[in-house]
């Protein structure tokens, strides 16, 4: 029979103990972490992420996180830089280059290059007496302890702490860049990310496509432009095309009796709520929600009230916005 409860305990040993190799990390962290981040920070060219094994997995991870967060990076396979990669390492990079024991074999000929052509190198190691760790320029020290797996033998602890010290480095990049969500959205265009994060002029009507008619319109003429637009409203603005109201279905109910006798401004629902063209789409759905309603005129809050667009639920829904 299965012991779930073996499996349990194994589960909660291995994460207590790398969560406690995390505190120690994060306790350990000196001098040499902000000479890191100024290095990556002056970088003129690009950071150059290597690493051997499970070393190396973590460095693409790295590579990708500070790709995508205003810090240009790329990973480089050690070995294959021995067969000509290394020419994708010039003066004006920077080099971060991962290894628990600091004496992978493999990275001998990548140090090597940095040194003799004065490349800035920073070195991820355990041990401060290693190879990598005596010749980077800033060398950052992992606590030395026991890998999760109980053996010592599989990366377990040493590459979670990696990756910890990897996104710590991205994000004081980050935080010293002043990198907004606007700019994560820039490099994350597709995806769940990509709609969190889309703005509502990138998924408003414009245009001839926004439903909106002048204010002294008749009746007959304004159910012809809700008709026509088939968004089911419209939007109703002034001689100075600023938006003063919005006709919709509600609003046709209530005014059924002679319906045709007046004009849009008279039908109606003044004021309506409105979204900044640049406000994020989650905020508009929010707004949506919260006032029982399907649609959002985009009007610049702080220009003179003129409609930029319209937005519709299903456009947020179409985009994965939910």
């Amino acid at each position: 029979m299965v012991d779930h409860a073996k499996f349990l305990g194994t589960a909660q040993r291995v994460i207590t103990q790398e969560a406690e190799a995390l505190t120690a990390l994060s306790a350990g962290l000196g001098e040499s972490f902000a000479q890191a981040v100024e290095l990556l920070l002056n970088a003129k060219g690009r950071v150059i992420v290597s690493g051997m094994g499970k070393s190396g997995h973590i460095a693409r991870k790295i590579a990708a996180t500070f790709a995508s967060t205003g810090t240009p990076a790329h990973f480089v396979h050690p070995a294959e830089a021995s067969h000509g990669d290394l020419g994708m390492m010039t003066r004006g990079d920077v080099v971060l280059v991962l290894s628990n024991s600091g004496e992978t074999p493999e990275l001998a000929d990548l140090v090597a290059y940095t040194r003799r052509f004065g490349i800035p190198m920073i070195g991820v190691a355990s041990k401060p007496k290693s190879t990598l760790l005596t010749r980077a320029d800033v060398a950052i020290v992992l606590p030395s302890l026991g890998e999760a797996c109980g053996t010592g033998v599989v990366p377990t602890t040493s590459t979670t702490m990696t990756l910890a010290l990897g996104d710590a480095l991205a994000v004081a990049l980050m935080e010293h860049r002043d990198f907004t969500p606007e700019n994560f959205r820039d490099f994350h265009p597709g995806g769940k990310l990509g709609a969190q994060l889309s703005k509502v002029s990138d998924l408003m009507h414009t245009a001839d496509a926004v439903p909106l008619v002048p204010a002294d319109t008749p009746m007959s003429d304004t159910l012809l432009v809700i008709s026509q637009k088939g968004f089911g409203v419209v939007g109703v603005i002034d001689d100075n095309a600023r938006l003063i109201g919005i006709v919709t279905d509600g609003d046709l109910r209530r005014h059924m009796s002679g319906l045709l006798d007046h004009t849009a401004q008279e039908v109606m629902t003044a004021s309506p709520a409105t979204v900044g063209p640049e406000a994020l789409a989650e905020e508009a759905v929010a707004l949506m929600n919260d006032r029982k309603i399907t649609c959002l005129f985009a009007v610049d809050p702080k220009g003179p009230g003129q409609v930029a667009g319209f937005l519709h639920i299903h456009d947020c829904l179409r985009a994965g916005i939910v």
